[in-house]
Parts: C-alpha cells; sequence; structure tokens
C-alpha cells in the first residue's frame, strides 16, 4: 500500500459534471457571501454552466479531480485588450474544497489554466481575490505578481 496522495487531475467540464460541479459552485459563492437571500439566481447558475459547454463561448471551466471527486474548480475567460493585440485571460474563479487546500489543486488549477491561455494565444492572465482571503493569496504570491492596480466597481440600474 501506498502513502502517496491521489493524483489530481486537471481537465474541463462536461456534460455530465453539472451534479458534482454544483456543490463546489455553492461553496465558493458561500466563500463570498452569496447564499442565503444574496445568493445567485439559478436562471444565471444555469447559463454560466451552459457557456462553459458552448464551444462558441469565450467562458470556460476546469475541475480537479482526485480519487473520481471533484475537489476544485477553476473558471475563466478571453477578451480582447487596448494593450495587447492577442487575447487577455481573466481567471474569474477558482476554489478548491477545505480538506484539499494546501496540497496542489489551486496550483494545479493555475497551471492549467496558464497551459490553456497560452495555447490560445493570450500573454496575460490575471485575477482578484479579496483582500481578507489570506489562504489563497498565499499561493497567488508564489504563482503571480500583484498588479498594484485597485478595483473598482459600480452596480447599474437595470433600465
Amino acid at each position: 500500500m501506498s502513502d502517496a496522495a491521489p493524483v489530481v487531475v486537471v481537465r474541463a467540464v462536461d456534460s455530465r459534471d453539472r451534479e458534482r460541479w454544483a456543490p463546489l459552485w455553492d461553496a465558493y459563492n458561500a466563500f463570498y457571501g452569496r447564499h442565503g437571500d444574496t445568493a445567485l439566481p439559478r436562471e444565471v447558475t444555469d447559463a454560466t454552466w451552459a457557456r462553459f459547454l458552448d464551444p462558441a463561448e469565450p467562458v470556460h471551466a476546469l475541475v480537479a479531480e482526485r480519487a473520481g471527486v471533484l475537489v476544485g474548480l477553476a473558471h475563466y475567460l478571453f477578451h480582447r485588450s487596448t494593450i495587447l493585440i492577442g487575447p487577455t485571460c481573466y481567471l474569474q474563479d477558482l476554489y478548491t474544497v477545505e480538506s484539499a487546500r494546501g496540497a496542489g489543486v489551486g496550483r494545479a488549477l493555475i497551471d492549467a489554466v496558464y497551459g490553456d491561455a497560452r495555447a490560445a494565444g493570450a500573454s496575460r492572465v490575471y485575477w482578484q481575490t479579496h483582500e481578507t482571503n489570506a489562504t489563497a493569496m498565499r499561493l497567488y504570491d508564489q504563482v503571480a505578481e500583484r498588479s498594484g492596480f485597485v478595483v473598482y466597481r459600480k452596480l447599474l440600474d437595470a433600465r
């Protein structure tokens, strides 16, 4: 019997993953305060999932699987930039289950996004995290550099 930890496999989601992906998505959203009365509407999750499976969409999803169990997710998208000719990759969502943190799952997901971004001709991957997410920032400081930019946002009323 081996003492080695089970291998983590990172791969694109497929249509059969929805039921196993959903708890990770829900936990990720809860981590950022989107639960209960502030939970994402079901139609947003449904549209997001459909985008992952539509090859015409610039939105992509990866999952990390260990011993047949999904233990992490990464969602990213490509967009144009005014300062680059090729696409830019925005890593929008990254989440690992608590029991898998510190075991290389987050790093494996980020590395896979880097690989997909290179394959798509992107020369930059960027992401945001909340300033209180110290655990994730310890990893991020090892795999990327802080840009120094501060994010501003304004929620617009629907008209």
